[in-house]
């Protein structure tokens, strides 16, 4: 079913995440995907504090995990601070558009931002499937941060941060988005496939606010301020009216539900 502002579809067809974004890839950034619109706009606010707040000497090495096409890699690869940055996802499919992503925007966006003496930081683009391997490459562990924007609606609770303690040092900061799960319980991420006309569902789970902060608790991971003084918790966003012409037309049937939260969260020292 389908309403005026969603492309029709004849059926439904679940596959392995990875497989489902490897057919997804292509179209992932043009398909009028809401929830990423939203994700990139409360990111200009996240993004800046998940910087602020990380704490150990500078240059940095941070894991973009689950990076998809590349759009958090391609703003961590302005940031001065930073001289390594890990870029992993399980879809090789979304790694070759983040590929010629990166490569095509490099000249024109990255070097552009760079403070004069400064140097392009060292990239690593690698496959990695956090189902099938029991610890993250040696590229993405002993990181200072990971950011991770709607990747863990497909993973298990406990598999995510049991990765995420593993890549963070001590002190290391985690800058985490999701779908909430009150848009979970409705809908799940997915697109239509315009050769097959299916629905293309990936694995998904509806991770509730409380057992992302409770398992990430049982990780070695507290939940940080937003910024210098400001509000405890996680951030949770509901879309309303006004949004809609900035996130699409797709979004105009949840305004009054919430569907995107984020936080920042810090690996306990000792």
């Amino acid at each position: 079913m389908s309403t005026s502002s969603d492309p029709a579809f004849s059926s439904i067809r679940y596959l392995p995440t990875n497989e489902a974004y490897d057919r997804w890839a292509a179209v992932y950034d043009t398909d009028g995907n809401f929830l990423q619109a939203l994700d990139t706009i409360e990111l200009k606010t996240l993004f800046p504090q998940f910087l602020e707040l990380i704490t150990s000497p500078k240059p940095w090495r941070i894991v973009d995990l689950g990076c998809g096409t590349g759009r958090n890699t391609a703003l961590l690869l302005t940031v001065p601070d930073i001289k390594e940055v890990a870029a992993l996802d399980s879809s090789k499919g979304m790694l070759e558009v983040a590929r010629s992503r990166l490569q095509r925007a490099g000249a024109e966006v990255i070097t552009s931002n760079l403070e004069p003496g400064k140097s392009v930081p060292k990239l690593h683009l690698e496959v990695f499937d956090m189902l099938a391997s029991p610890s993250p490459p040696p590229s993405a562990q002993q990181a200072d941060g990971v950011i991770s924007t709607l990747v863990v609606e497909h993973v298990p609770l406990e598999t995510f941060f049991a990765h995420v303690s593993q890549m963070l040092r001590p002190g290391g900061i985690l800058l985490l988005s999701n779908m909430h799960a009150h848009m979970g319980e409705i809908s799940q991420a997915g697109f239509v496939d315009a050769e097959t006309g299916e629905k293309i569902r990936p694995t998904s789970y509806a991770h509730t606010v409380a057992d992302v902060v409770a398992e990430a608790k049982r990780w070695g991971l507290e939940i940080e301020r937003e910024g210098k003084g400001n509000e405890a918790g996680v951030r949770e966003r509901a879309v309303d009216e006004d949004m809609v012409d900035k996130l699409g037309p797709r979004s105009r049937k949840w305004v009054g539900v919430t569907c995107w939260f984020g936080g920042l969260f810090r690996k306990r020292t000792g």
